[in-house]
């Protein structure tokens, strides 16, 4: 309880909240991985402020990445300490404050998806833990007065070879400060690398054993009140009128806020606001709300793709181009296979429900937010308020899952009204109710695959068609609702020509309105587009004179990164070998982030459509694995994820509504359904890419393929239970 207790002082003193400890208790790296307090104050270093190092040497390494269960603060750490030639046991890591200077410059803001938190900040990382390493050496060898080129350093010291003389990074630090920053230092050779490429203990691991790690939902401030929210049920209504006292007679309530479509209740406990919540009985203007239901909206979406969308060009492209390479490669063609696929609304279902921790007051505001974008929630919260953006400070608390629910600012703005009208801190926490009802869910999509293949099946031209709502409708209220025009982006993902030779592809979007916000979900188009895509590739394989591995061979460069994949995947996967009477294997294939990752399922099916998955093998090329063991576990928590949405995965709506409402109805995978897994890194040396989200795409086909494999029924909509398959 201690650590607790310094933890809301150093809050109510206006601290910043670390994303993988407690304020003012950094995470450390020791033998036992247990947490420990810095020691000293640590000494400000500009390289370009990612490390702190203190004079008893404890190294704080600042990440700019939310802790949403990725384990990329680790992964950060390792980069700078391995150029740093840190001691493990000093390491720390804490959030980074929302600056300009801690940008991720792959997306250009302050925010954490698209497997970005590694593969975007591996060079401008190392480069800065080079920087710092340097100006250490440079002041030791000052104090020695040597040459820099005669000293060398040794996790967490200097030395000067020739003499042996050491001198500890702590002991130096102020004096490093005062060195030039290098502009190109050398990086640390491949051979003397301690941490990245090597299996390391999470450091957020210690605290959420031991149960000091603190989520969103855990801050506590001084004063502070509690809030729970009752938004309209229907999507695009409004609060019209509202009788507070049922929840102004509850025991504790302070104060009933009403919100534009929402109406919450402050009580001196979130219980007691739930109570009095659940005892309203608010009126809905529905006059602009959606009326959509999901049964008509999949059939308008088949409707769509009999009719020509928007033709997708590439910046680096001409439409005319497009359809003239088209029409050439698909008269080469002598058949024409075609097949419509389909995938519903889902949700992001995180364990900790959205919520917030606003702090309003003297023109200005706080927020200790469980956030993936802690710029866009300022920007919003800034624009809610009023105020300017120096006049809006957000803390990073670690996050229950994200999965790209968290990069949007809703429940930061709700946070933020609430404590406004209540002028003291408020955290607001939405029931687990109000989370599955009012996500930004994964896009309901029809999608067309149309093949020209020769008289082996080889694939002359293909053309692909979707039928959607754009994400840049709804995701951050909008903001990005540009982007969706002349055609939308958001449903396209990666082509498959990134993977395969295919010497013609058309891709064209029928945008149609979904009337439910739609946001970015783990894998974002990659979850409908790879289950199309493979599965329609698979079905072409089964056509033609190869097996799944040699069609997806045949259309592979040899000597490529895809090809070793595959070839690696097959191997480990004992696609050839014999096995136990009724399994059966499935494989998919894909490309995503900088990645190349295959999977192949082995499963069983009982005469009653019960499905026995009996193993999962992966072999991903991620380049390089910063931490292997860590790329493991996203590749076993993607396994699980996809697993979920192929087997129960629905958000159904209706009139304007959905209709699910808590696990009992939108159900996870159980750790009794969950197959053992066979993962392989492959260490291709290479650049890294993602992988927080590759695996989720090629599981579904993987399995899909595998039950075509079981009983010869093709599988061509989600979730598999609508084609009658369930998990035994």
């Amino acid at each position: 309880m201690s650590a607790r207790r310094d933890f809301l002082k150093t809050l109510a003193a206006g601290g910043v909240l670390v994303a993988i400890a407690p304020a003012g208790r950094a995470f450390a790296a020791g033998q036992d991985g247990a947490g420990a307090a810095a020691a000293a104050p640590a000494a400000p270093l500009p390289v370009p402020g990612w490390v702190r190092i203190a004079p008893d040497g404890v190294a704080t390494v600042l990440s700019n990445t939310s802790e949403i269960g990725q384990g990329t603060g680790t992964a950060i750490a390792q980069m700078l300490a391995n150029e740093l030639d840190l001691d493990w046991k000093t390491v720390r890591v804490e959030m980074a404050p929302l600056e300009k200077r801690f940008i991720n410059p792959g997306w250009g803001e302050f925010s954490t998806y698209g497997s970005g938190g590694v593969s975007h900040q591996f060079a401008p990382l190392r480069k800065a833990g080079a920087q710092l390493r340097a100006m250490l050496v440079g002041a030791a060898a000052a104090e020695w007065r040597v040459p820099a080129a005669e000293c060398d350093t040794d996790a967490g010291y200097v030395v000067h070879r020739a003499s042996g003389r050491r001198l500890a990074y702590g002991t130096l630090a102020a004096r490093a400060a005062a060195q030039p920053v290098p502009a190109d230092p050398p990086l640390m050779l491949k051979e003397r690398w301690r941490f990245i490429g090597k299996d390391q203990q999470r450091l957020d691991l210690p605290g959420k054993v031991d149960g000091s790690a603190v989520y969103g939902i855990d801050v506590r401030l001084p004063g502070m009140l509690y809030a729970a929210i009752l938004q309209c049920p229907h999507f695009g209504g409004k609060l019209a009128a509202l009788d507070p006292q049922p929840a102004l007679a509850k025991p504790g309530v302070k104060r009933v806020v009403r919100l534009a479509d929402a109406v919450a209740v402050v009580a001196d406990s979130t219980w007691r606001a739930q109570q009095a919540v659940n005892a309203l009985k608010p009126e809905w203007d529905l006059g602009s709300a959606s009326k959509h239901t999901s049964a008509a909206y999949m059939a308008s979406l088949h409707a769509a793709l009999q009719k020509d969308g928007e033709l997708v060009v590439p910046r680096t492209k001409k439409a005319e181009d497009i359809l003239a390479d088209y029409s050439a490669a698909s008269a080469r063609g002598s058949k024409v296979i075609e097949r419509t696929y389909a995938v519903p609304l889902l949700a992001h279902a995180t364990m900790e429900p959205m919520n917030g921790t606003a702090h309003v007051r003297d023109g200005k505001a706080e927020l200790w937010l469980p956030t993936q974008t802690q710029q866009t929630a300022q920007e919003n919260v800034c624009k809610a308020l009023g105020l300017p953006p120096e006049a809006v400070t957000i803390y990073t608390t670690l996050s229950g899952g994200g999965f790209g629910r968290r990069i949007e600012p809703d429940f930061a703005v709700q946070a933020a009204l609430i404590a406004r009208e209540a002028g003291v801190p408020v955290k607001l926490t939405w029931s687990r109710e109000e989370d599955m009802r009012h996500g930004y869910h994964r896009p309901a999509v029809a999608l067309r695959m149309r093949a020209h293949v020769d008289g082996k099946y080889a694939i002359q031209a293909m053309r692909v068609d979707w039928a959607c709502d754009s994400i840049f409708n709804y995701s951050r209220f909008g903001a990005d609702k540009a982007a969706a025009k002349p055609f939308d982006r958001s449903p396209l993902g990666v082509p498959m020509s990134q993977y395969y030779t295919i010497p013609a592809l058309l891709r064209r979007v029928t945008t149609v309105e979904a009337g439910v916000p739609l946001g970015y979900w783990r894998s974002v188009a990659g979850s409908q587009n790879v289950f199309a895509s493979e599965s329609f590739v698979d079905e072409l394989a089964r056509m033609s004179e190869h097996d799944a591995f040699g069609y997806r061979r045949a259309m592979m460069k040899p000597g490529s990164r895809e090809r070793a994949v595959l070839d690696l995947l097959e191997a480990r996967s004992g696609w050839r070998g014999d096995r136990a009477p009724g399994r059966h294997l499935g494989m998919a294939f894909t490309w995503a982030n900088g990645s190349y990752i295959g999977q192949v399922v082995e499963l069983s099916v009982d005469p009653a459509s019960r499905v026995k998955l009996h193993r999962i093998t992966t072999v991903v090329d991620c380049g390089i694995a910063v931490n292997p063991r860590n790329v493991r576990g996203q590749v076993e928590g993607g396994n699980i994820f996809a697993l979920t949405a192929a087997f129960y995965g629905e958000i159904t709506v209706r009139e304007g509504a959905v209709e699910q409402s808590n696990f009992t109805d939108y159900r996870l995978l159980s750790l009794a359904e969950t197959p053992p897994m066979d993962i392989t890194v492959v260490d291709s040396g290479e650049a890294p890419g993602g992988i927080g989200e590759e695996a989720v795409g090629p599981l579904a086909p993987a399995v899909a393929n595998a039950l075509f494999a079981a009983t010869g029924k093709r599988v061509s909509e989600l979730p598999f239970s609508r084609a009658g398959f369930t998990l035994a």
